[in-house]
């Protein structure tokens, strides 16, 4: 064989190893870096006093420091421990599929993947409270009403609802509350709210005052996001 024959043949086989070793590095190194990111997003550190980044980081500070001593849950009125509770979750009373629904941004999941916005509204604490896992779950993302009847199907839970009409009503002991909230989820986030249920959510403002525990929630929520509820701050005045 030619030397230059021999030389050549070696370059190419030298090249060709090259090439198979970089081609097996790339997608360890993606792998890697997806790795990363995706545990940076789990590890999410909250920075008190400033807005919370997405509805994970919202979900561990909303039960180790909003309700780190206990509570009540909305809906019912049961009393809660301080930690883990089961059948127990977090409800958003503005619901989550009208704010993708409001951003144009997709699914939930989809908007989550793709929207800081959505991210950011979907973790405001002034939005979410404890509720019974399986009346959260009945609610869905219903729109809030007065139902003729009284049909208690969670026993002594003061809350029903109706599938086929897509509605639901909260006991009187709730109404201030999720008025407020979803009130300040309109106003803070520019979220539509349709004439019908903003004019039956300004009543029940009014007609269900907030009480203490409501205050020191908007309190404790300054502390923890750095912003207040008008709503609830305009019954002092």
């Amino acid at each position: 064989m030619k030397f230059s024959t021999c030389i050549e043949k070696t370059l190419k086989k030298s090249s060709l190893n090259i090439v198979l070793a970089t081609l097996l590095i790339i997608p360890t190194i993606a792998s890697c870096s997806e790795s990363a990111n995706s545990n940076n997003a789990k590890n999410t550190v909250h920075i008190p006093g400033q807005r919370i980044v997405d509805y994970e980081t919202a979900r561990k500070v909303f039960w180790k420091e909003l309700y780190n001593k206990g509570g009540k849950t909305l809906y019912c009125g049961e009393t809660l421990r301080s930690g883990y509770n089961k059948g127990v979750n977090i409800e958003h009373v503005f619901p989550a599929s009208w704010m993708a629904y409001d951003l144009r941004c997709g699914k939930r999941k989809q908007c989550r993947e793709s929207s800081t916005e959505f991210n950011r509204i979907e973790a405001d604490l002034h939005n979410l409270y404890p509720s019974r896992s399986d009346v959260n779950k009945a609610r869905s993302n219903y729109r809030f009403t007065l139902i003729p009847g009284e049909q208690r199907v969670f026993a002594q839970c003061d809350f029903e609802f109706d599938e086929k009409h897509r509605i639901a009503e909260p006991s009187p002991a709730a109404r201030g509350r999720i008025a407020r909230a979803m009130l300040y989820m309109s106003d803070q986030h520019d979220l539509y709210l349709k004439r019908k249920l903003e004019s039956l959510l300004i009543a029940w403002d009014r007609k269900y005052p907030p009480e203490q525990v409501e205050y020191r929630r908007n309190d404790r929520i300054e502390q923890i996001q750095g912003n207040r509820n008008a709503f609830i701050d305009a019954h002092r005045n």
